[in-house]
């Protein structure tokens, strides 16, 4: 039996402006900058470049012109239906219609070239020349250092590495050819590329050492023999396995410290990678000068060459002539509308922006005045209530931007936190409290490091009541080990 329903329902839907400053909205100042070089290419209505008031013309003559002066094509049904009078009125001064761009002050700084470097791969390619490689061991090198990780780790197994040079050279290899070129290239500097695990890594530089070295042998045997029990500092099954004292395992731990657990990690770009801040806070005599950095972006408006077009087919509209075609029409009202909302996205992306980083800098005043140590507790929520928007467009303005400070360079997000009460009732930042627990760690006895539970009974003699699985929540977020594995050699 088939019962037919009728429903109402309500949706929302973004038009197509929305999308377009939603998606603009989230994007940090680099990547403004390209999605303007990527509009100009695209759209040849917009143009760069600042106004001639002398130039502008005047877009408001006739516009009480009555409807039986103009005469439309037969059959042109879009072209009925649109005004293009309606379309030039509303871009205000269309010519000097543009959008507004911010530069900060060190622009200069970021035009200036920047220095060649070399890569990582790129090194290791130029080293492979003093190898002497037969032709079969240099197509094992190319694809072993292509198949590199960034932080210079190779874990593609032999057997794909064998694949891949039998199937683009043709060429049957064996493991042990692959392990051969690959322990000469483990060799190059950096050394320890290339490693398939860290305890290889940590072997190769240590194997690379001079054998006079103090703890060298000792740390070999204890990476070869004890790793399991180095990784979980078992010290008393470390020196029980390999018979050594005290002494010697401390030389022996404190030259793997020494040795780089990744070796080529964050270098395996030639070009080196800054952060360009979205804002700009400066604090002078007790007021905040808030800027928004465009970089390079360049001022955008509609070109003028364009505009004649346009207002000559509202003059033909007028008169009956027919100078363009309706393709052309067509082509010239779409780009026109679509250069016009681009900038109209960008402006809006703008003045959000601007609110936003308005009402941090009022809810964080005194870090911006201070500095460090006086972060106040904030969420997404208390923004957008300041401003009355969405979450969601806070989020998005949030995300991936930075601000330049009179006390450094920070993220946004790093304003956002929740809070903790202490037993006077005030309110600090959970990263107060996250920072006061990475001193009490600095400052604890390494041979005898504080537990979790020893730590939150510091916090509470400090006024904060906080519960021990927040502060091992918090530790790791620090990136700090438990205590066991913070635990230094007693020197018997």
């Amino acid at each position: 039996m088939l019962n037919l329903q009728q429903k109402q329902t309500l949706q929302q839907r973004l038009s197509p402006q929305q999308i377009q400053y939603i998606k603009l909205l989230q994007l940090p100042t680099l990547a403004l900058e390209q999605r303007i070089k990527t509009e100009l290419e695209i759209n040849p209505l917009l143009e760069e470049g600042e106004d001639d008031p002398d130039e502008l013309t005047d877009t408001t003559t006739d516009e009480t012109a009555s409807d039986e002066e103009s005469t439309e094509e037969p059959g042109d049904t879009e072209e009925q239906e649109y005004q293009w009078e309606e379309l030039l009125d509303n871009a205000e001064d269309l010519y000097g219609y543009k959008a507004r761009v911010d530069h900060s002050a060190d622009e200069d700084r970021r035009e200036l070239p920047m220095p060649a470097m070399e890569s990582v791969l790129e090194k290791l390619r130029n080293q492979l020349a003093f190898l002497n490689l037969a032709e079969e061991e240099q197509l094992i090198a190319d694809q072993i250092i292509g198949s590199i990780d960034e932080d210079g780790y190779l874990r593609r197994p032999p057997e794909s590495i064998i694949d891949d040079i039998a199937f683009n050279q043709g060429v049957l290899l064996a493991e042990e050819d692959v392990e051969r070129v690959l322990k000469r290239i483990q060799l190059l500097d950096p050394i320890g590329i290339a490693s398939r695990d860290l305890q290889e890594c940590l072997l190769v530089q240590l194997e690379s050492l001079e054998e006079e070295t103090l703890g060298r042998e000792a740390a070999i045997l204890m990476l070869q023999r004890a790793y399991k029990e180095f990784t979980m500092k078992h010290y008393e099954a470390i020196m029980r396995r390999l018979r050594i004292d005290s002494e010697e395992l401390k030389e022996a731990f404190d030259l793997v410290r020494r040795l780089d657990p990744k070796p080529g990690e964050g270098a395996f770009s030639a070009a080196q990678n800054y952060i360009t801040p979205d804002f700009s806070v400066q604090n002078e005599e007790e007021e905040f000068l808030i800027s928004l950095n465009s970089g390079n972006a360049p001022q955008l408006r509609v070109s003028k060459s364009y505009r004649q077009m346009l207002e000559r087919i509202v003059a033909d509209k007028r008169s009956g002539k027919g100078t363009y075609d309706s393709e052309t029409r067509h082509f010239l009202k779409t780009k026109f509308e679509s250069a016009r909302w681009f900038i109209n996205s960008i402006n809006q992306r703008r003045q959000t922006m601007m609110k936003v980083m308005q009402a941090i800098v009022h809810r964080q005043e005194e870090f911006f005045k201070l500095g460090e140590g006086h972060l106040k507790p904030m969420i997404l929520k208390d923004i957008a209530e300041m401003i009355r928007m969405d979450i969601s467009t806070i989020s998005r303005v949030v995300n991936g931007k930075y601000v330049q400070s009179d006390f450094g360079v920070y993220e946004l997000k790093y304003f956002f936190s929740e809070g903790l009460s202490t037993e006077s009732g005030e309110e600090v930042s959970n990263k107060e409290v996250k920072a006061i627990i990475d001193g009490i760690i600095a400052e604890e006895d390494k041979y005898k490091p504080l537990s979790d539970q020893r730590i939150a009974t510091v916090l509470s003699g400090r006024g904060f009541q906080i519960a021990r699985r927040t502060v091992t929540k918090y530790r790791e977020q620090l990136g700090i080990p438990v205590a066991r594995l913070r635990k230094e050699i007693v020197l018997s």
